[in-house]
């Protein structure tokens, strides 16, 4: 359950919060979700007036500071003729930003950055502004990374980084502090982080990382350490829910267009030519929706939330032949492992083509761009997501929160709980107009029986 505070709150004084005392009770339709804060479960701590204030480069505008009034909205979007306001107030998240008061001393700041899970276009970005964020923005000196996922934590030697040695980062794809799957000991990645005596854990991944993330964040709170942990989702499908969009995912739908495109140009180029693109999404179908959209030669867009068949069976995951050990197989996340629907459906294409039109020319081109699109450097779009996203998680650490997570809503950043990204997922609504668009464009079948 998602745990709110109506507006107005209070919290208790002797926190030195600017939050205290002043929200304006003429919100009081408004929900506020609870963020964890270091006040919570540490006592005593100091509080600092943020070095932007000193900066002898910039100098501040006037309302610079994020208020503890300003939230996003979760939900915009209303039926006037429902009435209004309604019955349920509305979910707000703390705006994200700088705050005039932190709760860090940056000559005592010991960050850690890790990268967790698969690629993604802009996880080079996202490190390098995190380092660079911290560095110049709040004067801190002792940033390391932390190699191969979370068995880097207590089975590697942290890297020391500063603005100099990531200066090149985001223009690379992959990640240069290496990743991997799995590796999660609770136990000993929270030994280490308290042995290194981290205080700031910037960890960058998906949801699986992001579950973790949820459990590392409760054992610091359980052992009362003052260390923020901070999440930045990244995922190239667009999974995770809440946020408006995941990075990487712009440029993974870029990338994707030179596949269909290529597809497109096999296909009319070859007697009777049919040219089949298959996308990642494990059990989302974002990227191929909107690369459906985005490049208006495809014919047909199957994805995982929309059953479909082939001459009246269901097909998919579940039809494919495989034997009950390969349907218990698991990955090193925890997922269960999926065979190749692509190579499958190019099978049965053939297979019925042979059947029903004996002796005639057939081309089947099939074609996979997976580690195409998740391996190249992010797009304009996605190198400025990944800056802002890193901005956002660096000004809410040092203003003492943690356990959460920096995303886009409704095209603000906002602050969001960890465990209520770890626990949402962002699946295609094939009620919606944007699938009526698709069928639109494709003139395909609703595959309804």
């Amino acid at each position: 359950m998602a745990m709110v505070d109506p507006l107005p709150v209070i919290f208790p004084n002797g926190t030195g919060r600017q939050e205290d005392n002043q929200l304006d009770s003429s919100f009081s339709i408004v929900a506020l979700r609870k963020l964890p804060h270091l006040t919570d479960y540490v006592q005593n701590l100091q509080t600092f007036t943020n070095p932007l204030e000193y900066n002898p480069f910039y100098h501040e505008p006037a309302r610079f500071y994020i208020s503890p009034s300003d939230v996003i909205l979760r939900q915009i979007v209303y039926d006037l003729a429902s009435g209004f306001p309604v019955a349920t107030p509305h979910l707000t998240y703390h705006r994200a930003g700088p705050r005039k008061l932190i709760f860090y001393d940056p000559f005592h700041v010991r960050a850690a950055i890790v990268t967790c899970g698969g690629l993604c276009p802009g996880l080079n970005t996202v490190i390098r502004e995190l380092v660079v964020g911290l560095w110049e923005l709040y004067g801190v000196r002792r940033i390391f990374g932390i190699k191969a996922g979370y068995r880097g934590f207590y089975s590697t030697e942290p890297v020391p980084l500063d603005p100099k040695a990531v200066n090149n980062w985001h223009k690379r794809g992959g990640t240069i502090l290496e990743t991997t799957r799995g590796g999660f000991d609770l136990v000993k990645i929270v030994d280490a982080i308290e042995s290194r005596r981290f205080n700031q854990v910037y960890i960058i991944g998906g949801d699986g990382t992001m579950r973790g993330a949820v459990k590392i964040f409760e054992e610091i709170r359980r052992r009362k350490l003052n260390v923020a942990v901070t999440g930045l989702p990244k995922t190239v499908d667009n999974d995770i829910g809440i946020i408006d969009r995941s990075f990487g995912f712009h440029t993974a739908v870029e990338t994707a267009q030179q596949a269909i495109s290529a597809a497109h140009v096999e296909a009319e180029s070859a007697v009777n030519g049919i040219g089949l693109v298959k996308l990642m999404g494990r059990s989302t179908g974002h990227i191929a929706l909107h690369a459906t959209l985005s490049s208006r030669d495809v014919d047909c867009c199957l994805i995982p939330e929309n059953d479909f068949y082939l001459e009246g069976e269901g097909a998919g995951q579940d039809l494919i032949p495989r034997s009950d050990a390969e349907k218990e197989e698991k990955d090193e996340s925890g997922n269960p492992v999926l065979l190749d629907v692509g190579g499958w459906l190019k099978s049965e294409v053939k297979r019925w083509w042979a059947r029903d039109h004996p002796r005639e020319l057939l081309t089947v081109k099939y074609i996979d761009p997976t580690y195409m699109i998740r391996a190249v450097p992010p797009n304009a779009t996605d190198n400025l997501y990944c800056t802002l996203l890193a901005h956002s998680a660096i000004h809410g650490v040092m203003a003492g929160y943690t356990g959460f997570v920096s995303g886009p809503i409704n095209g603000n950043y906002a602050y969001i709980p960890l465990l209520d990204v770890a626990q949402t997922r962002n699946v295609v609504n094939t009620r919606d107009h944007k699938w009526a668009w698709v069928r639109s464009v494709t003139n395909q079948p609703d595959f309804l029986k």
